[in-house]
């Protein structure tokens, strides 16, 4: 393998039902920082059916080129027409750094794209890096130390360490990462790519799958990602009924209620509501920490928040080693005053 022949940063932009999903502008905003470290330019890929005229989009959050695979067997998302094309595309044009979103999708896909290309593949980032490989020089060994590597950082050991990883002797570099740790550059309104339609061929055998039927499930749930306030409840809350003093202050301050893994794990919530490294990555304005002890996995999800309070009995809890504000005390006291207390401040206006 000729690593030299391989320039540029690649981001799949998934799309679903012909909407760009979120994590491909989270993941065009990290591919400029890549890309600029690297005086390179981004490229967005883009499979689906009837999905041109979505080129623009990327181009607004940071794409300088869209590559389009546009066929009726790219219509609904299945692994075999999708991990061709994606494949395809990179023994083409031979992506230096490959990104894709660590979704349900990205999550079957890249694994499966990284092994028919020959390469290595890091799940699960929650941070993405240029610089040199291994972090620092062995003695007597500093020629063999690789320059303008992509240095791929996740959480291991069920979080209790993070670990950096590089694959220098074989391209692309690829990483799945995770939605809401990246973050979208402001839109540049206008903006044009360069775009560039790729026919990989189809060949349909018994390995595609056929879809049926499509039944998509209703919720009321709000996505807790989106969310600018979230009240999060972890066991100290003591019960599911109460839930409903979290529920309270949430809606007083307009915000969305969400939870630790305790607490789903529990039953007392669902999957959708769990903040950490098993659940989702958050950055609202306001992060209110429950009765949550501060566990490191939980941390990982919510760190990055511009204020963090926390309401916990123990005042030596992990979790005020993050917060901005702590109140020491028995939640079930504090929150129902803290709630009526910011009822009045808001009646008062």
């Amino acid at each position: 393998m000729n690593l030299e022949e391989y320039k540029g940063v690649y981001v799949f932009a998934q799309q679903v039902d012909n909407e760009i999903s979120s994590i491909a502008f989270e993941l065009l905003g990290k591919a400029k920082q890549l890309a600029g470290d690297l005086k390179e330019e981004v490229t967005a890929v883009l499979l689906g059916s009837g999905i041109k005229d979505l080129a623009d989009q990327l181009a607004e959050y940071g794409a300088d080129k869209v590559i389009v695979v546009d066929d009726p067997e790219l219509k609904d998302y299945r692994t075999e027409p999708y991990a061709h094309a994606l494949a395809a595309v990179i023994n083409k044009y031979k992506p230096e750094i490959m990104l894709v979103g660590a979704t349900a999708i990205g999550r079957d896909l890249g694994p499966t794209v990284s092994a028919r290309v020959a390469t290595g593949l890091t799940a699960d980032c929650t941070q993405l890096d240029i610089g040199d490989f291994p972090l620092v020089a062995v003695p007597g060994k500093e020629s063999e130390q690789k320059h303008n590597q992509l240095l791929m950082t996740r959480p291991a050991f069920g979080g209790n360490t993070i670990a950096t990883i590089a694959c220098p002797n074989n391209r692309p570099q690829m990483a799945t990462v995770r939605p809401g740790v990246m973050q979208k550059i402001e839109p540049i309104k206008g903006a044009k790519a360069v775009v560039e339609e790729f026919n990989p061929g189809f060949t349909p055998d018994n390995r595609y799958v056929t879809i049926k039927d499509v039944v998509k499930a209703v919720t009321d749930t709000v996505d807790i990602m989106d969310a600018k306030i979230l009240v999060s409840g972890g066991r100290g809350v003591g019960t599911p009924e109460n839930f409903k003093i979290l529920e309270d202050l949430a809606a007083v301050l307009g915000g969305t209620v969400s939870c630790s893994r305790a607490v789903v794990d529990a039953g007392w919530k669902p999957k959708d509501l769990q903040v950490g490294q098993t659940g989702k990555t958050v950055r609202p304005h306001v992060y209110f920490a429950i009765g949550i002890s501060g566990a490191i996995q939980h941390v990982a999800g919510m760190e990055e928040a511009d204020i963090i309070v926390a309401i916990n009995k123990d005042e030596d809890a992990p979790i005020f080693d993050v917060a901005d504000y702590g109140i020491v005390g028995d939640l079930n006291k504090i929150v129902p005053q803290l709630t009526e207390s910011l009822k009045a401040a808001i009646a008062a206006k």
